[in-house]
Protein backbone atom coordinates (compact mmCIF):
# COMPACT_ATOMS: atom_id res chain seq x y z
CA UNK A 1 0.00 0.00 0.00
CA UNK A 2 1.17 3.55 -1.12
CA UNK A 3 1.89 5.98 1.84
CA UNK A 4 -0.07 9.54 1.35
CA UNK A 5 2.08 12.50 1.50
CA UNK A 6 0.27 15.34 3.35
CA UNK A 7 -0.09 18.19 1.36
CA UNK A 8 1.18 21.51 2.68
CA UNK A 9 -2.61 22.96 3.43
CA UNK A 10 -3.00 19.87 5.28
CA UNK A 11 0.42 20.31 7.14
CA UNK A 12 -0.16 23.70 7.74
CA UNK A 13 -4.06 23.56 9.24
CA UNK A 14 -2.61 20.63 11.43
CA UNK A 15 -0.14 22.85 12.97
CA UNK A 16 -2.35 25.68 12.91
CA UNK A 17 -4.69 24.00 14.60
CA UNK A 18 -2.38 22.92 17.67
CA UNK A 19 -0.82 26.65 17.57
CA UNK A 20 -4.29 27.89 18.10
CA UNK A 21 -5.31 25.58 20.58
CA UNK A 22 -1.72 26.23 22.84
CA UNK A 23 -2.11 30.11 22.40
CA UNK A 24 -5.88 29.61 23.49
CA UNK A 25 -4.53 28.18 26.52
CA UNK A 26 -2.16 31.03 27.25
CA UNK A 27 -4.85 34.07 26.78
CA UNK A 28 -7.48 31.59 29.05
CA UNK A 29 -5.04 31.97 31.65
CA UNK A 30 -4.62 35.93 31.47
CA UNK A 31 -5.88 37.58 34.28
CA UNK A 32 -8.66 39.96 33.63
CA UNK A 33 -7.48 42.70 36.37
CA UNK A 34 -4.31 43.04 34.72
CA UNK A 35 -4.60 43.92 31.36
CA UNK A 36 -2.94 47.14 31.86
CA UNK A 37 0.63 45.42 32.45
CA UNK A 38 3.34 46.60 30.52
CA UNK A 39 7.20 45.50 31.65
CA UNK A 40 8.72 48.20 29.67
CA UNK A 41 7.46 52.12 28.54
CA UNK A 42 8.22 50.41 24.44
CA UNK A 43 6.55 47.94 25.17
CA UNK A 44 2.67 46.59 24.63
CA UNK A 45 0.09 46.16 27.39
CA UNK A 46 -1.29 42.44 27.68
CA UNK A 47 -4.43 44.00 26.13
CA UNK A 48 -2.44 45.29 23.30
CA UNK A 49 -0.14 41.76 23.00
CA UNK A 50 -3.37 39.82 23.15
CA UNK A 51 -4.81 41.62 20.24
CA UNK A 52 -1.94 40.81 17.94
CA UNK A 53 -2.38 37.19 18.82
CA UNK A 54 -5.47 37.69 17.31
CA UNK A 55 -4.31 39.64 14.27
CA UNK A 56 -2.39 36.78 13.49
CA UNK A 57 -5.62 34.73 13.22
CA UNK A 58 -7.40 37.64 10.46
CA UNK A 59 -3.98 37.85 8.54
CA UNK A 60 -4.69 34.12 7.44
CA UNK A 61 -7.60 35.27 5.10
CA UNK A 62 -6.00 38.26 3.40
CA UNK A 63 -2.88 36.19 2.82
CA UNK A 64 -4.96 34.20 0.90
CA UNK A 65 -6.74 36.66 -0.82
CA UNK A 66 -5.27 40.07 -1.72
CA UNK A 67 -2.80 41.07 -3.68
CA UNK A 68 -0.64 43.06 -1.49
CA UNK A 69 -1.07 43.30 2.85
CA UNK A 70 -1.25 46.46 3.88
CA UNK A 71 -1.68 48.14 7.03
CA UNK A 72 -5.31 48.75 7.67
CA UNK A 73 -8.40 46.44 7.23
CA UNK A 74 -8.19 44.69 10.07
CA UNK A 75 -10.85 44.86 13.16
CA UNK A 76 -9.82 47.71 16.39
CA UNK A 77 -9.11 46.46 19.49
CA UNK A 78 -12.45 45.62 21.10
CA UNK A 79 -12.93 46.92 24.96
CA UNK A 80 -12.57 43.81 27.28
CA UNK A 81 -10.85 40.21 27.76
CA UNK A 82 -13.97 38.40 27.15
CA UNK A 83 -14.71 40.16 23.30
CA UNK A 84 -10.73 39.66 22.64
CA UNK A 85 -10.92 36.17 23.55
CA UNK A 86 -14.79 35.05 21.58
CA UNK A 87 -12.86 37.35 19.00
CA UNK A 88 -9.85 35.08 18.64
CA UNK A 89 -11.77 31.67 18.81
CA UNK A 90 -14.15 33.11 15.48
CA UNK A 91 -11.47 34.46 13.69
CA UNK A 92 -10.20 31.25 13.78
CA UNK A 93 -12.68 29.46 12.75
CA UNK A 94 -12.97 32.05 9.67
CA UNK A 95 -9.41 30.85 8.96
CA UNK A 96 -9.52 27.42 8.84
CA UNK A 97 -12.55 27.68 6.53
CA UNK A 98 -10.70 29.54 4.15
CA UNK A 99 -7.69 27.94 4.37
CA UNK A 100 -9.90 24.47 3.64
CA UNK A 101 -12.10 25.43 0.98
CA UNK A 102 -8.68 26.73 -0.92
CA UNK A 103 -6.84 25.24 -3.90
CA UNK A 104 -3.56 23.55 -2.85
CA UNK A 105 -1.58 25.00 -5.71
CA UNK A 106 -3.03 28.76 -4.89
CA UNK A 107 -0.26 28.55 -1.64
CA UNK A 108 2.42 28.63 -4.95
CA UNK A 109 0.67 32.40 -5.68
CA UNK A 110 2.43 35.15 -4.00
CA UNK A 111 1.29 38.65 -2.56
CA UNK A 112 2.85 41.32 -1.76
CA UNK A 113 3.75 41.69 1.81
CA UNK A 114 6.11 44.00 4.14
CA UNK A 115 9.36 42.57 4.66
CA UNK A 116 11.58 45.51 6.52
CA UNK A 117 10.58 48.75 8.08
CA UNK A 118 8.81 50.20 4.58
CA UNK A 119 9.87 47.63 2.24
CA UNK A 120 7.16 45.66 -0.20
CA UNK A 121 8.58 42.32 -1.30
CA UNK A 122 6.55 39.27 -3.41
CA UNK A 123 6.35 36.19 -1.03
CA UNK A 124 4.67 33.01 -2.08
CA UNK A 125 0.92 32.89 -0.08
CA UNK A 126 1.93 29.52 1.47
CA UNK A 127 5.41 30.29 2.79
CA UNK A 128 3.28 34.09 4.72
CA UNK A 129 0.79 31.78 6.02
CA UNK A 130 4.19 29.98 7.94
CA UNK A 131 5.47 33.33 8.50
CA UNK A 132 2.03 34.91 10.26
CA UNK A 133 2.09 31.39 12.54
CA UNK A 134 5.72 31.44 13.70
CA UNK A 135 5.13 35.64 14.45
CA UNK A 136 1.73 33.88 16.54
CA UNK A 137 4.24 31.48 18.77
CA UNK A 138 6.93 34.65 18.74
CA UNK A 139 4.26 36.83 20.13
CA UNK A 140 2.96 34.06 22.56
CA UNK A 141 6.13 33.33 23.84
CA UNK A 142 5.77 37.35 24.88
CA UNK A 143 2.61 36.82 26.44
CA UNK A 144 3.80 34.32 28.55
CA UNK A 145 6.81 36.12 30.06
CA UNK A 146 3.24 38.77 30.90
CA UNK A 147 1.46 35.82 32.16
CA UNK A 148 4.80 35.26 34.71
CA UNK A 149 5.26 39.16 35.71
CA UNK A 150 1.11 39.27 36.59
CA UNK A 151 1.15 36.47 38.67
CA UNK A 152 -1.15 33.52 36.57
CA UNK A 153 -0.71 30.31 35.74
CA UNK A 154 1.31 29.34 32.96
CA UNK A 155 -0.03 26.90 30.92
CA UNK A 156 2.16 23.93 29.66
CA UNK A 157 2.97 25.13 25.53
CA UNK A 158 5.20 22.39 24.66
CA UNK A 159 6.59 20.66 27.79
CA UNK A 160 6.02 21.10 31.70
CA UNK A 161 5.87 24.30 33.06
CA UNK A 162 6.33 25.35 36.86
CA UNK A 163 2.77 25.52 36.83
CA UNK A 164 1.91 22.93 35.48
CA UNK A 165 4.35 20.06 35.58
CA UNK A 166 3.95 16.59 33.81
CA UNK A 167 5.01 14.59 36.96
Amino acid sequence: MAQMTATEKQRYLEEFEQEFQRTRRVLAAYPKDKLDLRPHPKSKSAMELGWMLVLNQYVVIPTLTQAELTPGGLPTIPGTWPEILSTFDAAHRDAVAKVNAIEDEALNRTLKIPVGPKQMGEMRRGKALWFFLSDTIHHRGQFSVYLRMADAKVPSIYGPSADEPWS
